[in-house]
């Protein structure tokens, strides 16, 4: 691979490159472990020392059930899952906090089902019409699916209707959803960061798509964390994430519910005790994030996956999943935000992801639980965040040069 030079996204290499260093240093389990790189953010993120320091001090100093006492413990994680709440407001940039709520989850999948499940069918009569991705992930399908057969099991038809994707991009198609927003549409699922070809599915070109009164609900899984979220810019109604995947502990993450556009959210049953360990995490991973600045992590990953994507379109035999645009490190269209998906031509992707494991690699290799219409065949994806280095693309692109 080239030298890093300053021009395009590879300018942001050498300008973060002190910054970068200085984080990476943060993070234990990486730099406790210099013979592996991982390369799997998009499932699960590692933890900065601020995250570990943060659950050790809940765990030793003030461990409790939040809502359930009157104790100073029990005071203490009652306050801590509240000011969390409000945390998550100001880290969204929610422009109307004392309006919206934030209600928290095991992560992104739960949150999204929480929607379907408990907001949702009140707001559906007969002939409604929902319209939602059929090409991203399975977590932002079946919800909607389940709310359909739930309705149609009380005599009530809805029509759930495809998301539409421009073709060359993947990216979704704001015109197309124009024509197809209708007098009886009254919701659209969406997705922000891709999680399998990585790109920026400009959300924020939807709201002038299907207008002023229809809820938009976000499946964040692969931004919150990544990259800035403005839920102000994005004028959507929900976003859904997941702790885990933004530095926190798994099973942690929250929706946040703007509620202005149709009923309040209120999640149904009993509510039990909460996570006040995974809360706690949380609140430090923002703390972090915000400290680091995700507008810098996110230039990072850009500026990785743009290296990768142009080292492999040099290889033949690799092809690289999504849009074919995108691959030089100066690129006409939006690029990958930290997630390049590709396969060997002639090596399957499970023997590839053994492969590169025995080179100190670790990559995901599956299907990436594709819904719909979504691609099914196997494939790899490399997942990056701030801890991962142009070293390291360029030692895993020389790997993969020699399997050509």
């Amino acid at each position: 691979m080239a030298p890093i030079t300053a021009h395009g996204p590879d300018a942001a290499l050498v300008e973060l490159g002190p910054w970068q260093r200085g984080l990476r240093a943060q993070f234990p389990i990486v730099t406790g472990n210099p013979e592996l790189t991982y390369l799997d953010s998009a499932a699960t993120t590692q933890k900065p020392q601020a995250v570990l320091d943060a659950v050790q001090a809940q765990l030793t100093t003030a461990n409790a059930n939040a809502g359930r006492g009157s104790y100073p413990w029990a005071n203490a994680a009652t306050a801590l899952v509240a000011g969390v709440r409000d945390r998550i407001k100001t880290f969204l940039g929610d422009p109307d906090p004392e309006r919206s709520a934030v209600h928290f989850t095991s992560g992104t999948t739960e949150g999204l089902r929480m929607v379907a499940r408990d907001w949702l069918p009140e707001l559906l009569a007969d002939g409604d019409e929902i319209v939602v991705p059929f090409a991203d992930h399975e977590a932002n399908l079946a919800p909607w699916l389940e709310a359909q057969q739930l309705l149609d099991r009380q005599g009530v038809r809805i029509r759930v209707r495809e998301l539409p994707y421009q073709t060359s991009s993947g990216d979704y198609d704001p015109a197309a959803l124009a024509q197809l927003v209708g007098p009886r549409t009254r919701f659209v699922a969406a997705t922000h960061v891709h999680h399998v070809y990585g790109g920026n599915m400009n959300v924020h070109l939807l709201r002038r798509a299907v207008g002023p009164d229809v809820p938009i609900c976000l499946d964040a899984a692969q931004s919150v964390g990544h990259l800035p979220v403005s839920v102000a810019e994005l004028d959507v109604d929900f976003v859904a994430f997941s702790g885990h995947k933004a530095l926190a502990l798994p099973g942690s993450g929250a929706v946040w519910a703007r509620q202005t556009r149709g009923p309040a959210l209120r999640p149904g049953g009993w509510s039990g005790s909460p996570n006040t360990t995974g809360i706690a995490g949380l609140a430090a991973a923002l703390d972090w994030l915000d400290a680091a600045g995700t507008e810098r992590i996110g230039r990072w990953t850009v500026a990785l996956a743009a290296r990768l994507t142009e080292g492999l379109s040099q290889l033949d035999a690799y092809e690289v999943v999504g849009c074919q645009r995108s691959l030089a490190v100066v690129s006409p269209v939006q690029q990958r935000c930290g997630i390049v998906t590709f396969r060997h031509r002639d090596i399957g992707a499970s023997d590839l992801g053994f492969i590169l494991f025995d080179h100190g690699f670790m990559v995901r290799t599956d299907g990436h639980c594709q819904a719909g219409v979504g691609e099914r065949a196997s494939s790899v994806r490399v997942s990056l965040h701030v801890y991962n280095t142009p070293e390291e693309i360029d030692r895993l692109l020389a790997v993969l040069a020699s399997l050509t």
